[in-house]
């Protein structure tokens, strides 16, 4: 009896709709970021024809991918499964200022109040 590897398995037409849903936030999410397909198949530990049937819905992922996934795509786990509206309104690349805002998430918490300090001195002075 043949063992099916979680990474590869594929997509019953039941699925169908929502995996291809799900793969196209995902590409959207990984294009806004400027990561190439194999830049996050690497952090998923998969190859990258594999990320790419992730990408069109022909493959499923493996639950365990979706935390690195929401991470590395700064996306909550319901904008990953479109259940926020917000997200899905939005077109285009993140813009410039929520890019930079997603990079101070991830600085260490004392860098981060560190650039908020700065934000509020500039702020302050604006509003003179």
């Amino acid at each position: 009896m043949a063992v099916l590897i979680p990474s590869r398995t594929p997509v019953n037409s039941k699925d169908s709709k929502f995996f291809k849903a799900l793969g196209a936030r995902i590409a959207q999410a990984r294009k806004d970021q400027n990561f190439t397909q194999q830049q996050v198949a690497d952090q998923l530990g998969v190859a990258q024809q594999t990320y790419a049937n992730y990408e069109v819905g022909l493959v499923r992922f493996p639950a365990s991918t979706l935390p690195i996934l929401c991470e590395m795509l700064g996306l909550t786990p319901e904008e990953l499964l479109g259940h926020d509206a917000k997200r899905k309104l939005k077109r285009g690349p993140a813009s410039r200022l929520d890019q930079q805002i997603e990079r101070i998430r991830q600085l260490p918490r004392t860098r981060q109040h560190f650039v908020i300090e700065i934000l509020d001195m500039v702020l302050a002075q604006a509003g003179h």
